[in-house]
């Protein structure tokens, strides 16, 4: 140990708040198994150095370094919790093991968003490793930037020893596979110190030719040993048996499992947590209840040798019962305006229509195949296909395929769908399909948990329009559960805990009462209207698309309707409305809402959206192409009906007019002046306002020059999330990081809301960031006036208004514009204005 006199103050390796390590959310770090130190929540993706230093080790998978400062102390730097799953992604190391480096250098890079998404936690650890020689005195701060002062290190006057030396020649060895998640990484190696240094005998591990003491954790650390390694490990001294048992046991058993617990009637995973599931959330919620596994159709060998003309009568017929059922469905989802549940299931009906599909299992059946095995076979080559492609967004449309599979198949056999749920049940499968998703969620079940599946599958899709609690890809453990057994499924977090206790069990009950009372109270304040603390006033409006939506709106509470999507009067039909029936359409939803305020959006159909008796030519970027306000510009005749029909609306005043997809003021300039011209035929004294959507990046940088001459801007945060992002909002794999509270979208509402202040000109936000809890408080900060949401969550909104006071919200919200990423926004949100 040299220079080991000198104390040093470190400067912060990362920004953010500061924690106790107490408050870190791992028991082996919190325990102080590793060493002392502190926390940081970071809100940026670099770490720096704290100190002049040499870099003693570098973890396998990049999320952790140690420097070693020039006055000895070690200081272990450890990115996130349980971060070692990773295996490495999202992590880029800029210095190398025996670098020598300076104060404040950039030591790693990584990606939040991915860290924040697949880990238990973003908070960071800086431990001081090598206590006896030095102790950590923090300063006392609660939050840092880069390179501040973060805590000091001081040697300490006598560096502890063992009190006593163990000389006994009693020896003990055994070979044992590392059973560790990620191998030997920072807490494993914390907790083979901590066995070793609880006996006097001095022991070793050893591996791949290189060993090292086990009560040093650089040491075992530095050994590189993964996960499945076999390693050797000896002992000598009095105490050399008990302390290679204990050391067995810390080496093969997963953290967070207690010592010498029985064995479970069946294998389950865990996590850093004993009795726990870990997967994916597919739609949030928290409940209790029995676990009820549920199996799909099964068939018995096929003798084969079958008459084809029958079999092909069978599978007609099943083809055609499944076809009016999925009608069916898509008539019940019309009727209810589920717009997302239709298109699944209209996707379902072109799957049957597939000719490689119906092909395959006809030729099947021509070979002396069943019609059932034909069809599960052709079914099974089509999924093998898809899965086979790698990529997420279709192995999760397999799961489509095999929605299918089971509805004919059960077709074929004469079966219903039976599958009876006692009240308050969680069901669990392989993988659930969307009609089961349907027949569950009739039942009533509580939540879903799925062995496989993904975040963004059309289960998840309608799993979170019904609100009903979900978690995926659990593994296939959760089909080891036994029927009937009580679970807590936190599905927010991701989790099925399999043993609740009966505190837990009243814990969820509690929380689930709370929020129910909660909503109650919301449900009850919602006609009152929205104002902060301060007294500033927010418009809570609703988003609708057809009259009978508009009056939910209105008995929910709606300040107004700040967005009516007008395409439901063009979509399924083989002819355009007329200016007659659309007129009477409109002054439906004017009649709905009382004496309120109506912002009906023209017609925003093209590029993705096609009307059959529009033919449009194919486009390889339908987003990109004949959308909204230029649509118009190719077929005037359809705009100009619609404007129109706006027009003769009564009380006209009580109408507000708003144009999507506008990109330049030439744009809004050219239909301001039609809208001028046709008051004019129908010899109006009242015109009424006009607004603009901002959609596209452009529109938000023009927003000064727009308002010069828009009476109003309404931000639809989901174009203007995908188009800034460059991600398609509807693409499996990127859907989770298409997140409007990413601060370069923050930016542009910002200068939105800017450029509009200038002119006088009100902001409202119509797209889902609106119906945000977690948003309020930003977009009231950044200046948005008026926010339009789904009609269900008005009262939950106006709730969220009047707990804040704007000009803290003003305040705090320019400083996310700084922050890296969507997640340090989320953070960041959630410490200055966390939801109940």
């Amino acid at each position: 140990m040299s220079n080991n006199n000198n104390d040093l103050t470190l400067s912060a390796p990362l920004s953010g708040p500061v924690l106790a390590l107490g408050n870190v959310p791992d028991k082996v770090f919190a325990s102080g198994a590793m060493g002392d130190g502190l926390a940081i929540d970071p809100l940026n993706d670099c770490l720096h150095a704290p100190c002049d230093g040499e870099i003693i080790q570098v973890a396998r998978t990049g999320h952790a370094l140690t420097i070693r400062a020039d006055n000895g102390a070690e200081l272990l730097m450890h990115v996130g919790i349980d971060t070692v799953a990773l295996n490495g992604q999202g992590f880029a190391l800029r210095v190398e093991q025996g670098a020598r480096v300076s104060r404040g250098q950039v030591l790693l890079q990584f990606d939040l968003d991915r860290v924040a998404r697949h880990c238990k936690s973003l908070i960071s650890l800086i431990i001081l490793t090598n206590g006896e020689h030095f102790q950590l005195r923090p300063l006392g701060i609660d939050s840092v930037k880069v390179g501040e002062p973060f805590m000091q290190i001081t040697a300490r006057a006598t560096a502890s020893v063992r009190t006593a030396v163990d000389n006994s020649d009693a020896e003990a060895s055994a070979q044992v596979r590392v059973t560790h998640r990620g191998g030997l990484h920072a807490r494993p190696a914390a907790l083979i110190r901590k066995a070793a240094q609880g006996f006097s005998s001095q022991s070793r591990l050893h591996f791949a030719g290189h060993s090292a003491a086990c009560d040093s954790l650089m040491g075992v650390m530095g050994l590189g040993v993964g996960e499945g390694d076999e390693v050797r490990v000896t002992c000598r001294g009095k105490d050399c048996e008990a302390a290679l048992q204990a050391l067995v046991t810390a080496l093969s058993q997963p953290i967070g499992d207690a010592p010498h617990a029985p064995a479970a009637a069946a294998p389950v995973r865990v996590t850093a947590e004993a009795g726990v599931l870990q997967g994916v959330c597919a739609a949030p919620g928290l409940v209790c209840g029995p676990l009820l596994r549920m199996a799909g159709v099964e068939l018995a060998p096929d003798p084969g040798n079958h008459q084809a003309d029958e079999q092909l009568q069978r599978l007609d017929a099943a083809l055609e019962q499944v076809r009016g059922e999925i009608h069916t469905t898509l008539a019940q989802a019309r009727q209810r305006k589920a717009v997302e549940e239709e298109e699944i299931f209209a996707a379902h009906l072109a799957l049957l229509e597939d000719p490689a599909l119906l092909d395959a299992a006809n030729a099947a059946i021509e070979h002396g195949s069943a019609a059932t095995h034909a069809w599960r076979d052709a079914i099974q080559a089509q999924c093998q296909v898809l899965l086979g492609l790698g990529k997420p967004l279709f192995a999760e449309r397999a799961n489509d395929l095999r929605d299918l599979q089971q509805r004919v198949l059960r077709a074929l056999l004469g079966e219903a769908w039976q599958f009876e749920l006692p009240a308050g049940a969680i069901v669990s499968a392989h993988e659930l399909t969307p009609s089961d998703l349907l027949q569950l969620s009739a039942q009533h079940a509580v939540g879903l948990c799925m062995a496989e599946g993904g975040a963004t599958s059309h289960v998840a899709i309608l799993a979170r329009g019904k609100g009903l609690p979900c978690v995926v890809a659990l593994g296939a453990e959760v089909l080891d559960v036994p029927q009937g057994q009580r679970v807590v499924l936190d599905a927010a977090n991701g989790r099925l805990e399999l043993a609740p206790s009966e505190a837990r069990h009243a814990e969820v009950h509690r929380i689930r009462d709370a929020q129910k009372r909660r909503r109650q109270q919301q449900q009850n304040q919602a006609h009152q209207p929205a104002q902060t603390r301060d007294g500033v006033s927010i418009e809570v409006a609703a988003n609708v698309a057809s009259s009978a939506e508009a009056q939910v709106a209105f008995e929910n509470g709606a300040d107004g309707v700040g967005l009516l999507r007008t395409e439901f009067l063009f979509v399924d039909r083989r002819t355009a409305p007329d200016e007659q029936e659309q007129r009477q359409a409109y002054q439906a939803v004017l009649d709905a809402m009382g004496e309120k305020s109506v912002i009906i959006r023209t017609i925003d159909v093209g590029g993705d959206k096609q009307l059959d008796y529009l033919p449009l030519p194919a486009e390889a970027n339908p987003v990109l192409g004949l959308r909204g306000i230029r649509l118009a510009q190719v077929r005037p005749e359809l705009l100009d009906q619609q404007l129109r029909a706006l027009l003769q609306v009564t009380p006209l005043g009580r109408c507000r007019i708003l144009l999507p997809m506008v990109s330049e003021v030439d744009e809004l300039l050219h239909i301001r002046q039609r809208l001028d011209q046709l008051c004019m035929e129908l010899e109006l004294s009242v015109r009424p306002e006009l607004g603009v959507m901002i959609e596209v990046p452009a529109a938000a940088l023009l927003a000064e020059q727009l308002a010069r001459h828009a009476d109003f801007l309404s931000i639809g945060t989901n174009d203007l999330s995908q188009y800034t992002l460059a991600m398609d909002r509807d693409h499996a794999g990127l859907a989770a990081r298409v997140d409007a509270l990413h601060p370069a979208l923050l930016r542009l509402i910002a200068q939105t809301c800017a450029g509009a202040a200038k002119h006088g000109r009100w902001v409202g936000v119509c797209g889902a960031l609106a119906s945000d809890p977690l948003a309020t408080p930003v977009l009231v900060g950044l200046g948005v006036s008026e926010l339009s949401v789904s009609p269900l969550q008005i009262a939950e909104i106006k709730d969220r208004v009047r707990h804040l006071e704007a000009a803290h919200c003003r305040q705090l919200s320019q400083g996310l514009l700084d922050l890296s990423s969507a997640t340090a926004v989320r953070q960041a949100c959630q410490r200055h204005w966390p939801l109940s």
